[in-house]
């Protein structure tokens, strides 16, 4: 090997050193000439003086490769690495990076572990913005639990199922891959037709059930379904057609109405009991058709395998009940007044549907009142009922993708979903590539590539542990997952165009929109190469992001101090994919203009939410509202969102009240604690 000249080490040009985690350090050369001479050391080729030589070599060539750039850790080891194999140093090379990799292990497997004590007392202060990150979970010892051990499945996705570079993007928050803490897939939809026909069984050492022969049997076969569903399952449990599929126990037992609303009450009830690990409760969705759909109407039901003297399209006036006990028992709510939040209905607005009933009046004044329902628009839409089914309150599946997997419209209907969910942070692209659209999609084909590969390989996991028994019932009624969609979402595009331009436009704004329109399109241009490539079916979903949104800001404000946000500088958040910003209008109309082309853009789901200030005047004035919403927009999802209050004491109060204005009973309750504490 060449010898070496003594020299003194040369001095950089830059004072600090990009960490791993993307914030900066003081630069500090001693330490490069420290880890050179152990690797000397440990390989018994070379002493402290040739260490400061090649520190000084190492420094030379970073000086001429960055100019006035700042290195970055892995920037220095690359440029060690060269220094010791052009100085022949061949022993010290190999030791260099045996050393390296040993250090890039023990990070990931300190990344792997868990604080138990930390994670526990996290919990117990509310710090950790998981309690937070879904709306169904509350703050209980079951949460608790479920906390911990999601921190652990996490960490076992992220570092040892999913490649490093995935992991990295998700804990630097580039994406945030959703349900880390379930090793389970995201949403699915079930077949009612086939559970009451069948029963719920087949599950090898448990209890089975044959199907059901009354109403009271179908709808507690129906509840234990879907708890037990849940529990292999992260997100949602749906249930298309509940109206048109329960009609013929209400006419084959001749049931009153009083009949019909005991059963849909115990129904609703039993759903909303925290029975779900956590202390959750089952995150349960079912569709009314209202009017039975075309493709039923000839079809005649079958109960405990016995044909019935009637079709599906005889039964209208049984529809009508239990639409009708559905809608007045989720009007009343539970004992003190509290709106059920499960299931959430979905309804099948079709040019057919009677607007002018009594069952529309019920549910007008409903929505009027707590704002339950989602509307999937059929009326202003090329779609059929028949052809677009609600897996879940924010899955919208056009079943049309699945007619080429031969398995028939109505069937696979009833037997999809998403395997998995991948959010991409759009607001931290408009900072690091303002001005720059060519680096945004650069980057952003990047970020989705990762996002398909995790959904890929979360696929073969899943599926590989239903088909080995992980997943017991989903094997029995589902079997395979190739009529799952995986699903990539964005989140904050409203705060990517304020960065991108300086804080000169944003989404309300004609440039920003149309800048909208144009990465949403993009990133539609993708999924068709995804499921090219892939053979699987991918979808755009505008994602709820409920504690993403906190999440993705909190570590940008870590790392980019400048970075433009929504909220406060204590509580930053982004707005929600490509919605307006929060508090912008208060004119549903001007919401449904400014949203109308970019809510169409999204394939796998989107809602939107038509904000009131109060509870709707009358239940007129909201049927009129949504009819115009269906009529003349083309938004595929809608929901009404009054503002109310629940009291413990009085129940329900119409609009925003911190405190009862009847009784004042929580500052009562908040002075008490003062004066205790």
């Amino acid at each position: 090997m060449e010898a070496l000249s003594p020299i003194r080490l040369s001095q950089p040009t830059w004072t600090r050193v990009i960490k791993r985690d993307g914030s900066q350090a003081p630069f500090d050369a001693e330490r490069i000439r420290s880890a050179i001479a152990r690797a000397g050391r440990a390989a018994g080729e070379l002493d402290d003086e040739t260490a400061r030589q090649l520190t000084s070599l190492v420094l030379d060539a970073l000086k001429s490769r960055l100019a006035d750039g700042i290195p970055d850790i892995e920037q220095i080891q690359d440029q060690v690495e060269l220094a010791l194999m052009d100085a022949g140093f061949y022993r010290t090379a190999r030791a260099y990076i045996a050393y390296r990799e040993q250090h890039r292990r023990l990070r990931r497997d300190r990344q792997a572990m868990v604080d138990a004590i930390g994670s526990v007392n996290e919990y117990l202060d509310r710090e950790d913005w998981r309690i937070n990150a879904n709306a169904n979970q509350g703050y209980s010892l079951g949460g608790l639990i479920l906390n911990v051990a999601g921190k652990v499945t996490a960490n076992y996705w992220l570092s040892h199922v999913y490649p490093e570079k995935i992991g990295a993007a998700h804990r630097e928050a580039d994406i945030h891959i959703h349900d880390l803490d379930m090793l389970a897939g995201y949403c699915a939809g079930w077949s009612l037709r086939t559970l009451l026909q069948e029963g719920f069984n087949g599950v090898p050492g448990k209890v089975e059930a044959s199907p059901p022969r009354h109403l009271s049997s179908a709808v507690g076969q129906m509840v234990n379904f879907l708890g037990t569903l849940q529990n292999e399952w992260a997100g949602a449990q749906a249930f298309s057609s509940f109206d048109t599929y329960l009609a013929p126990f209400v006419r084959k037992d001749g049931l009153s109405y009083q009949e019909v609303r005991q059963n849909i009450q115990e129904f609703i009830y039993n759903l909303n009991v925290p029975s779900r690990w956590g202390s959750q409760t089952p995150f349960t969705n079912v569709t009314f058709d209202w009017v039975c759909p075309e493709d039923l109407r000839a079809q005649v039901p079958l109960i405990a395998g016995e044909e019935m003297p009637f079709r599906y399209g005889d039964l209208q006036a049984e529809m009508d009940l239990i639409n009708r006990a559905y809608i007045e028992v989720m009007s009343e709510g539970d004992a003190k007044g509290r709106v059920f939040t499960f299931p959430i209905p979905t309804y099948n607005m079709t040019p057919d549907f009677p607007w002018d009933s009594a069952n529309a009046e019920r549910l007008f004044a409903m929505t009027a009142k707590y704002g339950l329902p989602y509307f999937q628009n059929f009326i202003n839409s090329e779609l059929q009922p028949n052809m677009v089914r609600s897996m879940c309150c924010r899955l919208q599946l056009d079943l049309r993708e699945l007619l080429k997997r031969g398995n028939g419209l109505f069937g696979s209907a009833e037997q999809t979903g998403s395997i998995g969910v991948v959010t991409v942070n759009c607001a931290r692209l408009g900072y690091l590539h303002k001005q720059d659209k060519e680096g945004l999609h650069r980057r952003l084909d990047e970020l989705l590539a990762m996002a398909k590969d995790s959904l890929e390989i979360k696929r073969k996991v899943i599926q590989r542990h239903m088909d080995t028994g992980l997943f017991p019932y989903s094997k029995r009624y589902l079997g395979t997952l190739r009529n799952h969609f995986s699903t990539i979402g964005v989140n904050g595009i409203n705060e990517m165009i304020r960065n991108f331009t300086g804080d000169g436009e944003n989404i309300t704004t004609e440039f920003g929109h149309g800048f909208a329109v144009e990465l949403l399109d993009h990133v539609r241009e993708r999924m068709l190469a995804f499921q090219e490539e892939t053979g699987h079916m991918y979808n755009l979903e505008a994602t709820p992001a409920e504690g993403t949104t906190y999440r993705f800001a909190k570590e940008d404000r870590k790392r980019f101090p400048g970075i433009l946000q929504a909220g406060f500088p204590d509580k930053p958040y982004y707005t929600n994919s490509s919605q307006l910003p929060v508090g912008f209008t208060d004119d549903p109309f001007e919401a449904l203009e400014r949203q109308e082309v970019l809510q169409a853009k999204y394939t796998g789901g989107t809602v939107l939410h038509l904000y009131m200030g109060e509870r709707i005047s009358s239940a007129e004035a909201c049927k009129r509202l949504v009819r115009r919403a269906l009529e003349r927009f083309r938004l595929p999802y809608i929901t009404v969102t009054p503002t109310f209050s629940i009291c413990p004491v009085h129940g329900y109060l119409a609009g925003e009240h911190p405190f009862c204005p009847v009784c004042d009973q929580e500052r009562l309750a908040e002075k008490r604690g003062r004066l205790s504490a």
